[in-house]
């Protein structure tokens, strides 16, 4: 299968682990340097973190910090649910999955770049680890003296890897000794999350963040949202019937929300009202009793339906897979940040389903479902656990499911040889400690 270049397969490993693939460089570092823009050095594995209540006092007192971690000054919307118990404490919960993720994960690429290894993945280097990198160290700034070097190193690395089919979007993956590999083209997860990461530090930071990130949010409206509209595309090489697929996954609408404020480009204001009307016909149609959604959708231009099988990844593709176990997650924080009623109704829907199917056990969360409910998959995953915790706040499943998937989670810590967990995971953690606010 070709899209200018090889197309790994994804398939799911026997222990559970997912293989997963989202998914002038030079030049420009160097005028950043000479600019004072991107900066710093990547040194590993860095100062220790700082508390979260004195992170927030010192941050706030210098100013060196727009947002520190653990401040909670950003108001969820009106009938989001609150942890139980002191967020101090869920506050030092976070800390702790934060400095293992970092420890296991972020490592040194060479001329003071860094960069989201990623061992359960087809390659180790993928545009989406990258995306989360930028996202997790934007939010623990204050916490994490280092969090900007952090910051700057991978997006540094993100730079010296741009997309063939676009200078401004990220080539997807790249193998150990870090030649870029399956075509050099780029994956939608991995560059809205780098654009909206960029979005965040120049709240965190000022400095040139803000010029960068609409550089690249150009270059997604630019090769990604379909003219036509629809759903977004899955990258910048699509083209002929892939055109007619979309990963339900890089459907982020508090992405496409920050983008249409910071541009006022009425496209992405389109691209919102698009995939939350979408989600809710795809819950009503396929998935009436669970509210569950598929890896992929297939038709967007004509009649929007569940893969029928494998299309893109593995046999899995109309299933609540390996991608869609995070639009729990994504729907959520748009719904718990925002407000919208679209998007609360459809992350309750799937909340309250889950909450049932558990009997409000968290640990018998599977790794895989049928749209009807049926469970396939092995035990469970923080990438499958953790994103219902966002929707429990957002309406689905009520206190005592929240707090129980917290406990899930805060007694599950980040382990080396799982990325992808860990990073969804630790970003739900974010969101439902209160941790995480629009740019």
């Amino acid at each position: 299968m070709s899209r200018g270049g090889s197309l790994p397969l994804l398939r799911d490993r026997g222990d559970g682990a997912r293989a997963h693939r989202h998914g002038g460089a030079r030049a420009e570092l160097s005028a950043d340097r000479r600019r004072g823009g991107v900066r710093g050095r990547c040194d590993l594995p860095g100062r220790a973190l700082v508390p979260a209540g004195a992170a927030a006092a010192t941050a706030m007192r210098t100013g060196r910090v727009g947002v520190p971690f653990g401040v909670h000054s950003f108001p969820y919307a009106p009938g989001t649910l609150r942890l139980s118990g002191d967020p101090a404490a869920a506050d030092q919960r976070v800390l702790e999955h934060y400095r293992l993720w970092k420890s296991h994960f972020v490592r040194p690429r060479g001329d003071d770049a860094c960069a989201v290894y990623a061992p359960d993945a087809a390659y180790p280097y993928v545009a989406e680890a990258q995306g989360y990198g930028m996202v997790i160290s934007a939010l623990m700034a204050g916490a994490d003296p280092d969090a900007r070097d952090v910051f700057d190193g991978i997006f540094r690395y993100v730079l010296a890897h741009p997309s063939s089919g676009h200078p401004d979007l990220h080539a997807a993956q790249q193998d150990d000794a870090g030649r870029d590999v399956g075509g050099a083209n780029s994956a939608t997860d991995g560059d809205l999350d780098i654009a909206y990461g960029l979005l965040l530090a120049d709240r965190q930071w000022g400095g040139g963040y803000r010029a960068r990130a609409l550089r690249r949010i150009d270059a997604l409206r630019e090769t990604e949202l379909p003219a036509a509209g629809g759903p977004i595309k899955l990258g910048d090489w699509s083209s002929g019937h892939f055109d007619e697929v979309s990963r339900t996954s890089d459907w982020m609408p508090g992405h496409f929300r920050a983008f249409r404020v910071v541009t006022g480009d009425p496209r992405w204001g389109e691209a919102l009202d698009t995939h939350l009307s979408l989600v809710g016909a795809l819950q009503r149609q396929y998935a009436p009793d669970t509210g569950l959604l598929p890896d992929f959708v297939v038709d967007t231009g004509s009649d929007p339906k569940p893969a029928p099988g494998r299309v893109l990844e593995s046999e899995h593709d109309g299933d609540h897979h390996w991608n869609a176990c995070r639009d729990p997650w994504r729907i959520g924080v748009d719904a718990v940040v925002s407000g919208d009623a679209r998007a609360r109704a459809a992350a309750g829907r799937m909340g309250r389903w889950m909450r049932a199917a558990t009997h409000g056990d968290p640990g018998r969360i599977r790794c895989g479902y049928r749209l009807d409910g049926a469970a396939y998959g092995e035990g469970a995953s923080g990438a499958f656990v953790a994103p219902f915790g966002v929707a429990a706040m957002a309406g689905g499943g009520g206190q005592e499911w929240l707090d129980a998937l917290w406990e899930w989670m805060a007694a599950s810590p980040p382990v080396p040889d799982r990325y992808y967990s860990a990073s969804v995971q630790l970003q739900a953690m974010l969101v439902v400690s209160r941790n995480w606010w629009p740019p």
